[in-house]
């Protein structure tokens, strides 16, 4: 009887692993659970690739044959209604891995609302990077965990939040998930239209504005241009948020 050894690790010249090596954001994503000297491994699995501002890179219904790995800029996830209208579902930005929660089909369409770039594994290649390296294999594990997580926030955010803590829970998820750079803590990036922040917090685009205009009066928040906010006091937005604060103000 054959006995069966482990496919031994193949690591790539180092010039191979060249874009890898050099992602500025390899720290935030999944990608980070791949020692460095086996870079090069991860490089020859990703294909990298451009996308423009208002093109479709996952299309709901399609067959789930890639993973994506967004290294710059954000998509708009949605799912189609079957009256032709559109429900966002979420925002994906630097570090989020995309396909994960999947079988044959993509539930999800995920729309470029400005420019991306992302790394894409096919299924059969990915599959074999992560029986190679079960650290990727956990990471991954975590991720769609935290997708789950995130699902079960949104249910709340639409079903018992009031408008104020909706906005208020928005702006702080993504101050969250914005890096302190430059010196300019406090800034997040709206490159989200305001009838697509209404769309996924289940409010009037009015209803949004309105909010984030009181938020500014009460010097909470400034708006230094139309698609970027300072949050000027996160420990207020975070309490907002919870619930941890009355709704002194009616939406």
């Amino acid at each position: 009887m054959n006995v069966c050894s482990p496919r031994p690790i193949v690591v790539a010249k180092l010039v191979d692993a060249e874009p890898c090596e050099h992602c500025d954001v390899r720290h935030r994503s999944v990608c980070n659970a791949i020692d460095y000297e086996h870079l090069g491994r991860l490089a020859a699995t990703a294909v990298h690739r451009h996308i423009d501002k208002g093109q479709v890179f996952i299309a709901e219904g399609d067959s789930a044959n890639d993973f994506f790995n967004i290294t710059s800029g954000t998509a708009k996830l949605y799912k189609m209604l079957p009256d032709g209208r559109q429900q966002i579902t979420g925002f994906a930005g630097i570090g989020h891995f995309l396909g994960l929660a999947v079988s044959a089909t993509y539930a999800f369409t995920a729309e470029a609302i400005e420019p991306i770039d992302l790394c894409r594994f096919s299924r059969p290649k990915l599959r074999v990077l992560l029986d190679d390296f079960p650290a990727l294999e956990k990471r991954l594990l975590e991720t769609a965990c935290n997708e789950l997580v995130a699902a079960q926030e949104q249910m709340l955010l639409l079903g018992r939040k009031t408008a104020r803590e909706r906005v208020a829970s928005f702006l702080a998820a993504r101050l969250h998930d914005t890096p302190r750079y430059a010196g300019r803590s406090g800034l997040i990036s709206l490159p989200m239209t305001r009838a697509e922040i209404a769309d996924y917090l289940g409010l009037t685009i009015e209803t949004v504005s309105r909010t984030m205009s009181r938020f500014k009066a009460e010097n909470r928040i400034s708006t230094p241009s139309r698609d970027e906010i300072i949050v000027l006091d996160a420990a207020w937005l975070d309490e907002v948020a919870t619930g941890q604060r009355g709704d002194q103000h009616l939406s």
